[in-house]
């Protein structure tokens, strides 16, 4: 952690959540955030879904939902990016307070309800804004869309140009019903729309799935079986969970998405399930609970080919980043995997 982080993470811990999170923002935006640059070496250089990663350490959709920091956060330490969610239309998400730190957790829990500005507007960020590492959009639909499978496809339409790889986005809790796209037939045609969309671009896209933690083993099959038969690129495991197990903090009772580290087995063993269902013919990304680099290198060994990271970034900093992948780097070496690629799945039996 940074000096400048040591003395201002604790004053942004003591401001609302969300007026923290749009001042770590600007933060970025104007430079006074660390910003160490691509973190890579021969072990840490991956590829993900035919893109070239500097290191498998991502930023997780959310953090930067409207692409307004996109030039800086490629220069934080992270080897790809995921911005948004992003809708058709602009919408304003919930009400506030919407969103509430649980530091006796180390967690928080949100319910935005896909705040942004809009497809239009973060198409034309990303497109004045190049950078240096892949970048891809986290789409969603608004929330008094008629059609709802249509959005996806739509969002992509309008971003695709601009964007190494789109992320279809049904496991957000803070949606009513969005989560019921994940059923087997709702998915089916949710995804032969965006697909069809994808292939009408000038260049290939690839589609990711995002999914919740709260599924049952037969339902992780199922999709399982959905992304294989659809050829989708990679499936993002997991997004944040209704569940409040083993909870301290007094905004336990929050509604919302839970995130953090008393996320981290759930969503492992769900990793794990998935690359097991698999069998390594879709690649997985990792999130939920990363705060360290052996937390991260333990979802690499549970099946995932890349990680992504947001919530320990509140309680570590974004130094935590460029931390990560060094950490990263030192595991694989010790361990003897001359790559990231050799290390993963190789633990995945442990969290079946």
């Amino acid at each position: 952690m940074s000096l400048l982080e040591r003395i201002g993470l604790p004053l942004l811990r003591a401001v609302d959540p969300e007026r923290a999170h749009g001042l770590a923002l600007q933060a970025v935006r104007s430079g006074l955030a660390p910003l160490p640059g691509p973190v890579t070496s021969p072990r840490l250089a991956t590829t993900l879904a035919g893109m070239a990663l500097p290191n498998p350490v991502g930023l997780a959709a959310g953090f930067d939902k409207n692409a307004t920091a996109t030039a800086g956060l490629s220069r934080a330490g992270f080897g790809f990016l995921e911005l948004g969610a992003a809708t058709p239309r602009p919408q304003p998400g919930n009400p506030k307070p919407r969103l509430f730190r649980l530091t006796e957790d180390r967690a928080a829990i949100n319910r935005f309800g896909f705040n942004n500005d809009g497809a239009e507007a973060i198409a034309a960020r990303l497109a004045a804004t190049p950078t240096g590492i892949p970048r891809g959009l986290n789409l969603g639909a608004n929330k008094d869309s008629a059609d709802r499978a249509r959005d996806f496809a739509e969002v992509l339409r309008v971003a695709g140009p601009h964007i190494d790889f789109a992320t279809v986005n049904v496991s957000s809790p803070n949606t009513e019903k969005l989560r019921d796209l994940q059923g087997a037939a709702a998915l089916k045609g949710l995804l032969a729309g965006v697909i069809e969309t994808r292939d009408a671009l000038a260049r290939r896209v690839p589609v990711f799935l995002k999914i919740a933690p709260d599924l049952t083993e037969s339902e992780i099959a199922e999709i399982a079986g959905v992304a294989i038969e659809a050829g989708l690129d990679a499936i993002i495991a997991t997004n944040t969970t209704l569940s409040r197990d083993g909870l301290r903090s007094p905004h336990k009772g929050e509604t919302g998405g839970l995130s953090g580290a008393p996320l981290f087995e759930k969503s492992t063993r769900v990793l794990a399930r998935l690359s097991e269902e698999t069998g390594g013919a879709v690649p997985l990304i990792g999130v939920g609970g990363i705060a360290s680099a052996e937390q991260a290198f333990a979802k690499i060994r549970a099946g995932a080919s890349a990680v992504q990271l947001y919530t320990a970034m509140v309680f570590h900093g974004l130094s935590l980043a460029a931390d990560i992948a060094r950490g990263l780097d030192t595991l694989l070496a010790r361990e003897g995997f001359a790559s990231v690629a050799e290390a993963v799945g190789t633990n995945r039996k442990d969290w079946l």
